[in-house]
């Protein structure tokens, strides 16, 4: 095997170990997602078995003895010749330093979201403790209790009053 065939194998089984897929699951919500999860992880894993069991070994040389005792040596020695001239052209990467800018920049947005969803999160939460708080009073609140949290609610209620305006 080539060189860069090894290299590549190489990368990628140190590349999987460092995946948490445990982690990862721990995030899903619905059946359909942990299928799906399943289904990747377990493609990803027949891959980087592929990776490590075709691509990582070297391939067995060829016995030209035993082709010149049974061809003759004459053709042995002509393929031979040809087998040995036969230079593979190494591996050049032109894709990544194309993508690798786009790939970082959506690496930074998604930064940038995930901050911005636990930020919303922490509201979302906070929301849903007041509610529920609110939930509790509810039944014995008076409505200057309510206004003192919602001075808006009161402004707008007392200029209605005032401009007589009653909803209908």
């Amino acid at each position: 095997m080539s060189g860069a065939g090894k290299k590549i194998a190489d990368v990628t089984f140190k590349a999987s170990k460092n995946i948490d897929w445990e982690g990862m699951a721990k995030l899903l919500v619905s059946d359909e997602a942990r299928k799906e999860f399943a289904t990747l992880r377990r493609a990803f894993d027949e891959v980087n078995h592929d990776l490590q069991t075709k691509f990582s070994q070297e391939p067995e040389p060829v016995n030209w003895d035993d082709y010149r005792k049974g061809v003759g040596s004459k053709l042995v020695d002509m393929y031979k010749e040809a087998y040995d001239s036969i230079e593979i052209p190494k591996y050049e990467d032109k894709v990544t330093p194309e993508y690798k800018p786009k790939f970082d920049g959506l690496l930074v947005e998604l930064k940038e979201a995930e901050q911005k969803s636990l930020k919303e999160s922490e509201r979302l939460e906070k929301e849903i403790a007041d509610v529920q708080e609110l939930k509790k009073k509810l039944s014995t609140m008076t409505a200057d209790e309510y206004f003192e949290k919602h001075p808006e609610l009161r402004k707008k209620f007392d200029d209605e009053i005032r401009n007589d305006y009653w909803g209908y």
